[in-house]
């Protein structure tokens, strides 16, 4: 390797997608409003940089992965907290949406950030930069504007603070023409528990009711999705489950798990995957469950101590997500919340993002063919980036371009109040073709499509 390569490494750029059938946009090509149709491909490939160029002494997916518990750049992002009480009674509970605001001056005295009764914030307070809306903040939020909002999902045990969400949500609102806000899932971001269930990896209830309050409130702005890590399983999973009725425009999928199962077992495989992925996780969920066991422990399915003594994050589902959801095994939780075969089912344009060496969200569980089978979906990998890292050179890191340029297109670039035209409609997934001819007996195959949001275990409002 010459000294120019070794200084500026170049990582490997992919592109998955269906090769016999497109998604059609339209895409205003001067300032007159001329339009012309532009395929989801050629937008991703516009968004995506010709090099990916990280940083070389982090050469491997383990080090970019381990780079992001370093101090690194913190793009400031402000954000003020509601507060929202879950509408449907199947879900009851409450949960925190952080939006992003212009900058202020952080109140010293707590509390003047938390709730008076402190039903809302675990002790210390509310994340850095955070702190709740006043009621008459809250009430003259709603307004008609038509800037572009985004609505993020953080990954395992995280929150609106994380560093990898900010890198993408601070150049978007740095102008003030992007509004974000973050659903924080239960129990995450220095949130009280109302019940004793936490979130699980199709915990799709909040952000379901979430978009709707969005779409009611802000009835001109266009809605995108972005979700990271576990957050992107939960996204793919409300989008096929919302399928033509999402109320969101196009969406992301940054370093998805897509199967957990396959993930699961990956990390079970070697050292560093058990006693480094999977025992950082498992300790993260395990001090999450600690933070609320005074609420979780009144859940009569739920043994404290049992998931008190797990090490692994498979022996915290086991002990917790199994038991709290009626799952048999953690395996058949991870089959059923995976959403593997939920991205069939998604009916917007939708840009994935992965990195082949991820040791978290593994190579073996990216659903390559069936990238193949949607026009919906473009899927781009690197060889090199780990999980959530992609450091460059100086801390930044290499995905937010892709994410960001790929965001600000389909906002500015294309005509939101066109209909997608799905080239060939007879070619979408599980439509499957009959070659009737001489010779050929009738058809007796099942006729019902394959559905891929079929799901064992029956939960109210996402079927």
């Amino acid at each position: 390797m010459g000294l120019l390569s070794w200084a500026r490494p170049t990582g490997r750029i992919s592109f998955f997608h269906s090769k016999e059938n497109k998604l059609l946009l339209t895409k205003f090509t001067d300032k007159a409003g001329s339009k012309e149709h532009v395929s989801l491909l050629e937008i991703c490939r516009a968004a995506t940089p010709e090099k990916c160029h990280l940083n070389p002494m982090l050469f491997n997916g383990h080090l970019q992965t381990a780079w992001t518990v370093m101090k690194t750049l913190d793009p400031p992002v402000y954000y003020k907290r509601k507060i929202f009480e879950a509408d449907s009674p199947d879900f009851a509970g409450q949960f925190a949406v952080d939006f992003t605001v212009p900058p202020f001056q952080a109140p010293i005295d707590d509390e003047e950030v938390t709730d008076k009764a402190g039903r809302y914030t675990l002790p210390g307070g509310l994340p850095p930069r955070t702190v709740f809306f006043t009621q008459e903040e809250f009430a003259s939020l709603p307004s008609d504007d038509t800037k572009p909002m985004l609505v993020v999902l953080h990954g395992l045990s995280g929150g609106s603070y994380e560093l990898y969400l900010r890198h993408v949500v601070a150049p978007l609102i740095a102008d003030g023409s992007w509004e974000a806000c973050v659903v924080n899932s239960r129990g995450c971001a220095q949130t009280k528990i109302s019940t004793g269930v936490l979130y699980n990896a199709r915990a799709t209830w909040d952000v379901r009711q979430a978009v709707k309050w969005l779409r009611e409130t802000f009835p001109n702005r266009p809605l995108f999705g972005i979700g990271f890590s576990l957050g992107a399983n939960i996204l793919a999973n409300y989008l096929g489950e919302e399928g033509e009725a999402c109320q969101l425009k196009a969406a992301v999928l940054c370093a998805s798990p897509w199967n957990l199962e396959v993930g699961s077992m990956n990390l079970q495989r070697s050292w560093l995957g058990l006693e480094v992925y999977s025992k950082t996780m498992g300790t993260n969920m395990k001090r999450l469950f600690d933070q609320h066991a005074e609420e979780v422990s009144r859940n009569p399915r739920v043994d404290v101590e049992a998931v008190r003594k797990t090490t692994y994050l498979h022996e915290f589902d086991r002990a917790l997500q199994c038991t709290t959801w009626g799952y048999p095994t953690e395996g058949a939780y991870y089959r059923d919340a995976s959403s593997v075969d939920s991205m069939l089912a998604i009916r917007i344009p939708f840009f994935t993002v992965q990195a082949e060496d991820d040791p978290i969200a593994t190579f073996d569980a990216i659903p390559f063919q069936e990238f193949t089978q949607t026009p919906y979906g473009v899927l781009l990998t690197t060889s090199w980036g780990g999980h959530l890292g992609w450091f460059e050179f100086g801390g930044e890191r290499w995905f937010v371009k892709p994410i960001t340029n790929f965001l600000n297109k389909m906002a500015k670039e294309i005509d939101l109040t066109s209909s997608f035209v799905v080239e060939d409609p007879d070619k979408l997934p599980g439509k499957i073709a009959s070659h009737p001819g001489p010779g050929k007996d009738a058809d007796i195959s099942p006729k019902p499509d394959f559905n891929p949001m079929r799901r064992k275990l029956a939960m109210p409002m996402v079927q």
